[in-house]
């Protein structure tokens, strides 16, 4: 499975997970079965506050779920209104958030975990 997860740099495993889907500035698309990484820049990083467009910033890609350290309400509905999950993530290495995610030890983030702005983290 293909899973998105913002971040700050692109460093591979060490990348750092971003504090905020929308403003971070890749976006680290890891093969959870193959061990593959493919870096993309976010291409919807300078948008507006409440104006994210998570599933156009994805150019395409199949994701099954996205891992992150923070999200807004509203990307939060769009990427979930389109079948993906989106799980709460540490902001520490990449490495870290993926083995995480495979133990299933990253909880589901509903509305009422989202943030209210782009600096919230």
């Amino acid at each position: 499975m293909n899973i998105c997860v913002p971040v700050e740099k692109n460093e591979g495993l060490k990348s750092k997970v971003y504090g905020h889907f929308g403003s971070a500035p890749f976006f680290a698309i890891c093969d959870t079965e193959g061990g593959g990484i493919e870096f993309m820049d976010n291409a919807n990083l300078h948008h507006e506050h409440g104006q994210c467009n998570p599933v156009g910033a994805l150019a395409g890609r199949k994701v099954g779920g996205i891992l992150v350290g923070g999200i807004g309400a509203r990307a939060l509905q769009r990427l979930n209104d389109s079948g993906l999950k989106v799980y709460r993530s540490p902001q520490g290495p990449l490495s870290a958030a993926l083995e995480l995610f495979k133990k299933g030890e990253l909880p589901e983030l509903t509305a009422s975990d989202c943030c209210q702005g782009h600096g919230c983290h």
